[in-house]
């Protein structure tokens, strides 16, 4: 994707992602015009050594596995699967930066998650992902000292995204994790007029009269409607969802890093308006979700399920999260097989409940 020339923390002018460099600096006064961001959004994983450091050595090879193995163009770093909170300040920051770096010429956008309890520092980590040229920013409720009305909310999210006033911004309404019960329907009311550069909600809720509402309400909006709950997606692309930025509902993790292939596939089923097909897709996928879930899941268990497609090391998560088990790891394994999630030669009771 081409983008104006941009600076990077140090003075030095980057190129855009998309090789153009224009040789001018970010536009201080207005969102930079970008493809709207759309079709699927993989929250990615932070990559770990065993002794809980980032492993970064491993990013391009993540980058390209996306790309070519799940036909996932889009990502949101340093979210909940990204165990953004987890990390330190100067962590994010170099995280984000070598998601940019990698992704430059072979992802289409770069979200960062730039959300945190301190104003302060969500604005130098907005200012940050300017810098380095990131396609947009998200943010999260800050969920310790809360804000209790819509116009609290939205005075914190204002003060984000004019810190970085050449991105996009986008509000990432995650309800279970932060506790901040505010309906996504009402912080939208009104919402461009108070931070000019949003563009579009990353919905990660169950709730699917307040999604509905959103699109509904906001149907002459050029918005990004990003549903966040992965075993829903078929039902909110029915009510208008432009694409998805993946998590499973009340278990934190992303499955488009492994199953953005099938995922792609009930997509494009649903654009061809083959709904029987779209349909099945969502089962199949729901299956695998279904089944994990009654195991105990969420990061810790996406980390060892995306170690074991990809062939990826992504290495334990941070304390206080604990390593999955061994015996989750081999039945999932054992599921992913039965679902033709896995490539195998010799399944021994044939391929009951595979998914076509």
């Amino acid at each position: 994707m081409d983008g104006p020339g941009r600076t990077d923390p140090h003075g030095v002018r980057a190129e855009g992602r998309g090789g153009r460099d224009s040789g001018t600096l970010v536009s201080s006064s207005m969102a930079s015009p970008k493809k709207k961001l759309q079709g699927l959004v993989a929250a990615t994983i932070t990559p770990m050594t065993e002794h809980g450091e980032i492993n970064f050595s491993v990013i391009g090879q993540y980058v390209d596995y996306l790309v070519e193995e799940q036909g996932v163009k889009n990502i949101f770093v340093n979210g909940t699967t990204g165990e953004g909170l987890s990390l330190s300040i100067s962590e994010r920051r170099r995280v984000a930066e070598e998601w940019v770096t990698k992704g430059r010429n072979k992802l289409d956008q770069i979200v960062i998650h730039v959300g945190a309890l301190s104003l302060k520092e969500s604005q130098e980590l907005a200012q940050h992902a300017a810098e380095i040229g990131a396609d947009g920013i998200a943010v999260i409720a800050p969920f310790f000292l809360k804000p209790w009305n819509k116009d609290v909310l939205i005075n914190f999210l204002k003060e984000v995204a004019a810190a970085a006033p050449a991105l996009p911004f986008y509000y990432y309404h995650i309800p279970a994790l932060t506790g901040v019960k505010i309906r996504a329907e009402e912080v939208l009311d009104g919402i461009q007029e108070k931070i000019p550069t949003f563009q579009g909600l990353k919905f990660s809720d169950t709730d699917l009269l307040d999604f509905g509402q959103c699109v509904d309400q906001n149907r002459q909006r050029q918005f990004a409607f990003l549903f966040g709950v992965d075993e829903q997606l078929l039902s909110a692309l029915v009510m208008g969802a432009t694409g998805a930025v993946g998590r499973m509902c009340c278990f934190l993790s992303s499955t488009y890093n492994y199953l953005g292939k099938k995922t792609n596939q009930m997509l494009e089923a649903f654009e061809r308006k083959d709904f029987s097909s779209a349909l099945n897709h969502q089962f199949c996928i729901q299956r695998f979700i279904n089944f994990v879930v009654k195991l105990g899941f969420g990061v810790s268990q996406t980390k060892a399920i995306m170690t074991l497609v990809s062939g990826i090391p992504m290495g334990p998560p941070r304390l206080p999260l604990q390593k999955a088990s061994r015996e989750f790891t081999d039945n999932a394994e054992a599921k992913l097989r039965s679902l033709d999630f896995l490539s195998f030669n010799d399944l021994k009771d044939g391929n009951l409940g595979a998914c076509s």
